[in-house]
This record gives C-alpha cells, structure tokens and sequence, in this order.
C-alpha cells in the first residue's frame, strides 16, 4: 500500500493483516517507487496524490517496466476524466476516498482472485494452527488463550518460520511502530507466547543472542536456549 495519509493507511493495512494479508506500506513516492520496484506484489493499493512522485507517475513507470500486478487506486479524484485517466494509466480498479472498508476489501480479494491468488483462512506449522476467520488458535488440538497482541505474534510467527527475525521487523510488524530498542513489551509477549505454546508442546519460538527469534525446528549453532 503507497498512502501519505497516516489515519486512512493505519485503518486499511491493520484491517488487511486481520484478513490475513502480509501488508507493506509506503507513505510517500519516492519509497513508494522503490517498493514497486523491488516486488514481487500480489496487489498495489495506490494513493495519487503523494509527498514526491504522484502516484499516476508511479504506476506509469510500473506498467512501463513491465509489471502486470493488479494495481487499485484509492483516492480523492472523484471526476470522471480523472478516473478514465488513471484507468488508462493502468490501474485494474479505482475507488474513491471516503469509501468502505468492506467495499476495498472485495475489491482486493477480486484483484487478488485475477492473479490466482486465493488467500488461505488458516496458518499452520506442525501441531499450531491459526483460523484466520474465527481467531481461533490451536496446538495439538487445544486452544489457546492469547491477547490480541499475543495473536498477531503469532500470526507473524507462522508467516516466517525457519526464517531469523530481527525485533526491530517484529516489533514494527505487530505494533506498527518503531522499535524502543529499551523497552521489554516485545521480550514480553514472546514470554507469554512461549508459555500459551509450550503447555502443548515443544518450544517453537526460539532466541538468537543479537539477532532476533527464530521459529521452528530448534535452530543448531548460535542459539541461546
């Protein structure tokens, strides 16, 4: 999502990521055009008005490189020649802010259906599962009492297993800001994550001394158990 507006883009990527989407956001075009540039994307969600390039200029350059990800324009160009516009630029869809939320997201998942992407309602890694429509979480079957921030976590868990996750990716992932290398809040929930996944199970959620969490198989070298 490239979108300068900080209510609008806080609004539509935390309601993405409940959907279960994986969302990245850029707030301005000059690190919305380098985004584009280093995809690959499912779907573009595009403000046009933006701090540096607009986005028409944005989704001309990504249409002239070559890229045929489905682009939608969301924004406050209502007229009708500035729709024919944007359309003829490239963009697949175009929805005019004030809009509704649940009318973006159709319009998502439609984009997303073009590309053959079906968007699963469940994460799984060995015995843990995540039901993304009912936010019901499970290990070997027993479910699990998690807070919310406890539940994306998790979520974000799922989405990168095996990979080492730095705190600073985590922490600004799951709370949407910037990390406080002095504050514990993160250290915190990843406790009680731990605490919710082993009463069922092997740890799964392991420390990297310096580098992050790892979750998964027990890592081999270099982890601090």
């Amino acid at each position: 999502m490239i979108e300068d507006d900080a209510e609008i883009a806080d609004f539509v990527v935390r309601g993405l990521r409940e959907e279960g989407y994986t969302v990245e956001l850029a707030t301005n075009g000059d690190d919305g055009g380098h985004a584009l540039a280093h995809g690959p994307w499912d779907v573009v969600v595009l403000d046009w008005w933006l701090p540096g390039a607009d986005g028409l200029t944005l989704l001309r350059n990504f249409r002239k490189a070559g890229n045929s990800t489905p682009v939608l324009f969301l924004t406050a160009r209502r007229a009708l020649s500035e729709r024919v516009t944007g359309l003829d630029a490239g963009a697949d869809d175009y929805l005019c802010k004030p809009f509704d939320y649940e009318e973006l997201l159709a319009r998502v998942r439609a984009l997303s259906r073009r590309q053959g992407i079906v968007p699963s309602n469940n994460l799984a890694y060995s015995d843990v599962s995540v039901d993304l429509v009912t936010h019901r979480a499970t290990r070997a079957g027993h479910p699990l009492e998690l807070t919310a921030k406890e539940y994306a976590l998790l979520i974000f868990f799922l989405r990168h297993p095996g990979e080492v996750l730095a705190r600073t990716r985590i922490y600004e992932h799951v709370w949407d800001e910037r990390y406080d290398g002095l504050s514990n809040t993160l250290e915190f929930h990843v406790f009680q994550l731990r605490k919710a996944l082993e009463a069922y199970g092997t740890r799964l959620i392991h420390t990297l001394r310096g580098r992050g969490y790892v979750f998964g198989d027990d890592p081999s070298a270099g982890a601090n158990r």
